[in-house]
């Protein structure tokens, strides 16, 4: 039968032969997804077999190292229980009782000589015990000797409160005069380690070391107070006798068979004689009082005087145990001949003073004379200056009027020599103004620049003829000061500088120094020695011996040091041997130059110079060394002013309470010897009369020294002292206060 009729059109046909076709296709396609999924479930199964085979495999290897891992665990197990058990052997064969707790304080293992002494506890100490059960255990034991008043909860406290200690080391005392050491340990983990030595022989050897050191300290102690020439007796807490020498029976004449082992104090005291009698308002009540005191007594010191003359110093001293020794010493040399130094004392006195008043006319008389001199030199040198200034225009006179050049050269030279004599009557004429205290100052503001300027330009051409460079710095500041004065002292200055200086330079210049302007003159020259630095401010006085009267008359720093003091301005000077030198004058500064200001701020507070003759200042000098008192009192007294002087402390202080006057000012040495020192001085002055101006006088460079000074607000000179300096200092202090 065929599929397609014959019959039917085309398009049928062709239509019928397309759904054949697509139901042969389908049919063909699910055949062969059929047969597509049974090799698929083929394939899988293949797959799931070799897995199978792998992880029976990999079962096989695991259990295989299961195995080895057991037996390894057994290995170490057995090695383990082989460890512990050497480790328990090991511990054994300690002759010290051993424990070991672990970190939560429970007993791991111990040895059989752990708390063996301790019989009563039994099999108490065993493994798994805690810490705090075997203290208490301890603790409650017979065999343990408790100290006298302790309880064993309040033992049992102590031993938990050491335990908390990283390591600990004590002993124990047992009952049979038996010891034991104890010492505890951490171990890393936290663990503790205990041990227990017994140390028996050890306490029993140190304890006979012991009485023997007391027995040889005894015979040791004996014999040094059978050598002391003090007399000395030891008493116990009950006032009994227990130790002694001969000589403190010699010198309180008692009996020697009063002087035995268990000699109370009063039966000593009874037996002493009643020839001796007591001071410092001590009575033999108040000594037996003393003894009695117990532990509260203090020291006790007094003089016991024989009515023979001799004279006893008595001294009682308690000691810790509730003791008390006492100390005699024979001092009656020394009463004797500290009454025959107060004796000697008095007429040393008497006759200082008799000197002193001889001295004071003799320098009344010498400053009598000294004015005297003062007034004569004045007069002369004025009288002096009319008829060599008309010799000068005589000479210069004839000089015109020959024409002979021998004959003028001859006319020069005279012409020369009276203009050295009228310099030299001008300077002393200086010198005679300023040592007079009639001399007053035009005090006022002076522009730096009129002084200096034309003083540098005069001065130039002679330091040119010596082919020397004189520079000078200008300065707007203006000074308070003297101007005349001032031109002389600088003009001194520079003038001294050209005349030493070989070669090189001079320079002057102004540095501002707060409120005030130091006005500096440096030169080349020569330098000056050390030694000769205070000499070149003495009249005619020349570093060059062999230099002539051209050279200069030895009187221009004379005049420059007087005319600095009396104005109030310090003049310093630096100098180094071969390299040259630098004066420099300190001047108060009112302003710049055209702004004056307030001259009050600058002007010193001290009265015009140095010398201080109408400040009427007494100053209190306190130097134990004789030559560097006298050496600062001749200076200072030069200055006009008046001068207490004393060797130490308790001297000063005793010498101001004699005159009843309170000092201006105070000059005090740091070192006074063994008394107190210049600041402690200086505190008990204050504490007396109230503060004062005061200077230490110290060649004490340390700090220590300066912070005291700073802290009392008062000055530090180093010595040497410098004059300056000192000037300065004396005339701050005689400044009225504002």
């Amino acid at each position: 039968m065929s599929l397609v009729s014959p019959a039917d059109p085309p398009e049928r046909q062709a239509e019928k032969l397309q759904k054949i076709a697509a139901a042969l296709m389908a049919r063909v396609e699910h055949q062969t997804a059929q047969s597509g999924a049974a090799y698929a479930q083929f394939e899988r199964a293949a797959l799931l077999e070799k897995r199978v085979r792998e992880r029976t495999l990999e079962l096989e290897r695991t259990l295989d190292l299961l195995h080895e891992s057991n037996a390894q665990l057994a290995r170490a197990t057995d090695e383990a229980e082989a460890a512990r058990r050497n480790l328990a052997d090991a511990i054994e064969t300690l002759t010290e009782g051993f424990a070991l707790f672990d970190p939560d304080d429970v007993l791991v293992m111990c040895n059989s000589r752990f708390c063996r002494d301790f019989r009563d506890l039994g099999d108490a100490i065993r493994p798994g015990l805690t810490f705090r059960d075997y203290v208490d255990r301890i603790s409650r034991s017979p065999a343990l000797a408790l100290p006298d008043g302790t309880s064993p909860a309040a033992w049992a406290v102590e031993r938990m409160r050491r335990h908390r200690d990283r390591r600990v080391m004590f002993n124990v005392a047992l009952t049979g005069a038996r010891w034991l050491q104890v010492s505890e340990h951490r171990t890393g983990n936290g663990g503790t380690v205990v041990v227990q030595t017994d140390v028996t022989d050890l306490v029993q050897i140190e304890r006979q070391e012991r009485a023997r050191l007391k027995d040889s300290q005894a015979r040791m102690i004996r014999a040094t107070l059978d050598h002391l020439d003090q007399g000395v007796a030891i008493f116990d807490a009950e006032a009994r006798l227990v130790g002694w020498n001969a000589r403190i029976g010699q010198l309180l004449s008692v009996s020697a068979l009063l002087l035995r082992l268990g000699t109370r104090f009063d039966a000593l005291l009874e037996r002493l004689s009643p020839e001796f009698s007591f001071t410092e308002g001590v009575s033999r009540a108040d000594l037996r009082a003393w003894a009695a005191g117990g532990s509260d007594r203090g020291a006790l010191r007094f003089e016991a005087r024989h009515a023979a003359g001799a004279v006893l110093d008595v001294f009682g001293q308690g000691m810790p145990d509730g003791g008390f020794v006492i100390s005699v010493t024979d001092v009656t040399a020394e009463r004797a001949a500290a009454a025959r130094l107060s004796a000697l004392n008095e007429e040393l006195e008497a006759r200082v003073l008799a000197r002193t008043l001889e001295l004071e006319d003799a320098l009344a008389a010498a400053e009598r004379a000294n004015a005297t001199k003062s007034r004569f030199v004045a007069a002369a040198s004025h009288d002096l200056m009319q008829p060599v200034s008309a010799a000068k225009l005589f000479v210069a006179s004839l000089g015109e009027r020959l024409p002979d050049a021998d004959h003028r050269a001859v006319l020069a030279k005279a012409e020369s020599a009276l203009t050295s004599a009228e310099a030299l009557i001008e300077a002393l004429l200086d010198i005679s103004k300023l040592d007079s205290d009639r001399l007053r100052f035009d005090i006022r503001p002076v522009p730096l620049s009129e002084v200096l300027v034309p003083l540098c330009d005069e001065m130039g051409a002679l330091a040119a003829t010596k082919g020397l460079r004189l520079s000078c710095r200008p300065s707007s500041l203006v000074v308070e000061s003297d101007p005349a004065y001032l031109r002389r002292i600088v003009q001194n200055l520079v003038s001294n500088a050209v005349r030493y200086t070989a070669h090189g330079r001079v320079s002057v210049g102004v540095r501002r120094a707060g409120g005030a302007a130091r006005i500096e003159v440096r030169d080349t020259g020569p330098g000056i020695p050390e030694a000769d630095r205070a000499a070149i401010f003495e009249e005619f006085h020349r570093l060059d011996a062999t230099a002539s009267r051209n050279d200069g008359l030895g009187l221009g720093l004379a005049i420059v040091e007087r005319a600095c003091a009396r104005l109030g301005h310090p003049i310093e000077l630096w100098s180094e041997t071969g390299r040259g030198s630098c004066f420099a004058v300190t001047v108060p500064v009112t302003g710049p130059a055209g702004l004056p200001s307030d001259p009050r701020a600058a002007r010193p507070r001290a009265p015009a110079g140095t010398a201080l003759d109408g400040a009427g200042l007494i100053v209190l000098l306190v130097e134990n060394d004789a030559e560097m008192r006298r050496a600062l009192s001749h200076l200072i007294e030069g200055w006009g002013v008046s001068v207490i002087e004393a060797e130490d402390a308790a001297g000063a202080l005793a010498l101001l309470d004699d005159l009843g006057i309170a000092p201006d000012a105070a000059l005090l040495d740091q070192r006074l010897g063994d008394g107190p020192s210049g600041t402690e001085l200086y505190a008990a002055l204050a504490a007396r009369v109230g503060p004062v101006p005061a200077a230490i006088v110290t060649a004490d460079r340390s700090d220590e020294v300066r912070r005291d000074c700073a802290r009392l607000g008062i000055t530090r000179l180093l010595k040497p002292v410098d004059r300056a300096a000192l000037g300065r200092f004396l005339r701050e202090a005689a400044a009225p206060v504002a």
